[in-house]
């Protein structure tokens, strides 16, 4: 059957950086296994399947796959479909007004909106279906550096220290000192399995220091557990990276914009804004944005 499909760039107003995505739309009748062979097809760290929502008041069902493995819910993938879906449905009104976008994934019900003002990139937001919460105990500064290919001293800043927290997909949060701690990070597969959570190890490598004005954090995300050596953006990730800045940096009451910065060592610089609600010291709720922009498309003959 021949069907239809986009790529885009995500969290990025800039086509060829940010982070790659591919949506295969009318996913119907296509099996766990197809999609899976589909995704290592394309080969980019997220390939989305739209089909039709099990609630007809919602906009669709996703399912969304790494090159190895299926996810229950990630950031670029949510915000790169809920553009697309706004702009191929709905175009005369995203030229209006903001569009809610609902999408069903693993996780639960994602809601989005959608903005494109004339002359910019279109944007998309979704409020987190579930909060961060800490999943467990990280390694020890020492192993984690072994895994990363780091020296313990690399380890740590200001009141940060590793940790493990997941709003739906789980990583260990490992912040260094400085840029170039950073830079010099690589996966030392020979000691992986020192990065938790086990079932998937995801490191988010992240420091203070960054690259571009306007931003709070720089980061890199590896999972080779999950068939991607590094992501240029990772919005799961920086869900979850709310948990860190809550239990390291106790941001006062209130509403706070927390723009992280990754994937510039790889040639795609992605910018992931994260919202934080604040209320008597603990996080009400939270959401992820970026920009994301159509780059091609095209059939599929599967």
């Amino acid at each position: 059957m021949r069907r239809k499909f986009y790529t885009l760039d995500v969290f990025t107003a800039e086509p060829l950086t940010g982070n790659p995505l591919a949506v295969v739309l009318d996913s119907d009748g296509l099996d766990t296994a197809r999609m899976q062979a589909i995704a290592r097809e394309f080969n980019l760290s997220e390939t989305v399947f739209v089909a039709a929502p099990r609630n007809p008041i919602n906009t669709a069902r996703l399912r969304i796959f790494t090159p190895g493995r299926e996810l229950p819910f990630a950031g670029h993938p949510t915000v790169g479909t809920a553009v697309l879906l706004a702009e191929l449905r709905a175009p005369e009104i995203l030229a209006q007004q903001d569009v809610s976008v609902v999408l069903e994934e693993q996780v639960g019900d994602v809601a989005c909106i959608v903005r494109h003002i004339k002359g910019e990139a279109p944007r998309g937001s979704f409020t987190l279906p579930r909060l961060p919460e800490r999943i467990g105990a990280a390694t020890g500064a020492a192993e984690l550096a072994a895994a990363l290919s780091l020296q313990p001293e690399d380890i740590g800043f200001e009141a940060h220290v590793p940790s493990v927290f997941s709003a739906g997909v789980g990583f260990t949060f490992v912040p260094v000192a400085s840029l170039a701690a950073v830079a010099r990070a690589k996966p030392n597969l020979a000691k992986w399995g020192a990065v938790q959570p086990a079932d998937h190890a995801n490191a988010f490598v992240y420091t203070r220091e960054v690259a571009r004005p306007g931003s709070r954090f720089h980061a890199r995300m590896f999972a080779p557990d999950l068939g991607v050596g590094e992501d240029p953006a990772t919005g799961s990730a920086v869900a979850a990276f709310a948990g860190a800045i809550m239990a390291f940096d106790a941001p006062e009451d209130g509403d706070h914009t927390i723009v992280v910065e990754q994937g510039f060592e790889m040639g795609r610089p992605s910018l992931i804004t994260l919202g934080l609600d604040v209320a008597q010291g603990a996080l009400v709720s939270a959401s992820i944005g970026g920009a994301a922009v159509i780059l091609q498309q095209g059939t599929i003959d599967v």
